[in-house]
Parts: C-alpha cells; structure tokens; sequence
C-alpha cells in the first residue's frame, strides 16, 4: 500500500498552489504515494489555469475515503477558506489564517490515521502573524499541535542527509545551547527517524564546533569534549552507530561519498550550506521528532510572492519532499 501524503496548500497567495499542481503532473508521483491536497479547490483550479495545466481535474471532497488517487485529477480536501479573488503576491490575513488550517487538518487526519504523513507548502510568516497565529514558522505550528518539546530539523537533498542541533538562533546562542543531552536526542531522533525509513542501522557522524573540531583542544574552548562527545558515547553505548565529533570541513564530502547516512550539524549554516550548495532546487525540510510518529517534510524555499501567478515557479523541490514524504512515512516505506 502506497502512503497517503497529505499536501498542506501553504499561503494561496504565494507559489504554493502552483508547485503542487506542476508537481502532480508528474505520473511518478503516483507511483510514489496516494497524494492528497488540503487546501482550497477553486485556488487549485485556479493555479491550473496559471501553469497551463487546464487537463487537471482538481476534485473537492470532505473526507478522504472520497478521494481516487488517479493521476490526471488532483483530489483536494476542500477546505472552502478563501475568496476565489485572493491577490497573487500581497500579505493577506485571510491567506494566513487559511495556511494555518490547512496545517491543523492535517495534523487532526494524521492524529488518527487518515494520512500517513505531510507534506507542506510554503506559508509566510507575516501573513499568519496578520492572522493572529504567532509562530515562527511550521515546525512550531506543528510542535505545539502534537504536543512535541523534542523535535529537530533534518535537511536532504541528493544522498546527503543533515540533522540540526539548533537552528534559528545565532551562532552564539547556538553553541551556548548544545549540550550533551540535546546532543544525545539529535542522534536518536535521526536513529529512529531513518529505522522507520528502512535503514536498519543507519550510520551517523557528528560535526565538530570548532574548526577541525577542536584538533584536540588547539581551537576553541573544549566544546567537543565537554558539549558532544558525552552525547555521542552514550548514543554508541545504546548500540547506535554514530561516530564524531568529525571536522565538518571534510565530513559533508565523506557523507556524500557514502560513508554516512546522515550528518549531526551543530548550527544553522554549518548544516544547511552544504546542502543548498549540492542542490538548492531540489532540498528538503523535514521535521523529525513528532508525537505520534507523524512525518512532515517541506519544500525548501519560501512562498516567492514576488513570482507568484507568473507560472515561473519550479516544482523540483516539491516533488523531492514528497518522495521523502513517502519513503519516511512509517512502516509504508517501498524499500520494506
């Protein structure tokens, strides 16, 4: 059985609608999962008509057991949320609080089993703000509505696979912030994530803080001794197989070679540049940690109001997070 991967439709008045529809043109997509869209149905058919994809059918239904999974339509669980006049490009509360409710449905039909994980959309931070809805971005959203205090980020793209320690914060606050307990759970959590996906004993390696990390206490202030390696020998005492702190100059290349399944990154751009320089066009944000085993991955870039409505907007990235949706939805990976 094929995962049912809900689609959160993100800010309508953003790329989202569009890289969803140019996504599920795509016949593979449907040899991936069984795609599902939350969201509005006339800002879908809408999108359709930008991108010249006028031999979609976008189906509204009001419950999943309605939907056909048939490439060539587009089944949507029609939320009904928004005027079909909504402007491309303008921060609108109306599509702010929408991108919100699309989120919270798809969190509910995870709850109990209607979908198998989430794929989201692009929303703006300023439009749900407008809205009332005060969250730096989805992952909080997404924290807050399945009760989650410990999750982390994981970005893929290609065969490199990259879990933060910290993320938003400066550099540092971010190493104020690692300590060998959260260092402990990343590694669990990335552990548990890629068992779930098939990989029976995924190798991990952790960056070091420092350059070369530390070369032994020659740079920085004994970070790696003091904020990783106790992290890293309990996971490896619990029969993980994870090894670092490793210089980060060089293990991103050692990953992408093979040798890793995934790297521990210890903040934001040490992480997410590697990434965005292999493949910018084709990344994927994936949250990893959810109560409820729930999978939720990203497109990797932003809701580009400044192109929205002009059919410039490239569906790669969308369609690398659902092929991620479907291979870390738990227990339905192919591979299986």
């Amino acid at each position: 059985m094929k995962p049912v991967v809900g689609i959160t439709m993100g800010d309508a008045a953003g790329i989202g609608p569009e890289v969803i529809v140019k996504a599920l043109r795509h016949e593979s997509v449907y040899g991936w999962c069984r795609p599902l869209v939350i969201g509005d149905a006339k800002i879908l058919r809408r999108a359709a008509g930008v991108v010249g994809a006028e031999e979609i059918a976008v189906r509204a239904i009001r419950d999943v057991g309605e939907a056909r999974f048939v490439h060539g339509e587009i089944d949507c669980l029609d939320l009904d949320l928004l005027p079909e006049d909504l402007p491309f490009g303008r921060l609108s509360a109306a599509a702010g609080d929408a991108a919100f409710r699309f989120v919270e449905k798809a969190v509910e039909l995870a709850g109990r089993g209607d979908i198998d994980a989430i794929c989201t959309a692009p929303l703006n931070k300023e439009a749900l703000h407008l809205a009332g809805h005060r969250y730096p971005g989805h992952t909080e959203i997404l924290a807050e509505l399945t009760g989650t205090t410990d999750y982390a980020m994981m970005l893929a793209t290609g065969n490199l696979k990259v879990i933060h320690l910290t993320t938003h914060v400066g550099l540092i606050r971010a190493i104020e912030m690692i300590d060998p307990e959260r260092t402990y759970r990343v590694i669990k959590l990335a552990h548990e994530t890629l068992q779930r996906a098939g990989v029976s004993r995924p190798r991990i390696a952790v960056c070091g803080i420092n350059p070369h990390a530390g070369e032994n206490g020659l740079f920085g202030e004994g970070e790696e001794e003091t904020k990783l390696a106790p992290g890293i020998r309990r996971a490896a005492e619990e029969g993980i197989d994870v090894s670092g702190p490793h210089p980060a100059d060089t293990l991103f290349y050692r990953a992408v070679r093979g040798e890793f399944d995934v790297v521990v990154a210890c903040y934001h751009d040490q992480g997410h540049a590697p990434v965005k320089v292999l493949g910018i066009e084709e990344g994927v944000n994936i949250t990893v940690g959810l109560k409820g085993g729930i999978v939720r991955t990203s497109v990797d870039h932003g809701t580009a109001f400044d192109i929205a409505g002009k059919n410039l907007a490239d569906e790669r990235s969308m369609l690398a997070a659902l092929r991620a949706a479907a291979e870390l939805a738990p227990g339905r990976n192919p591979r299986n």
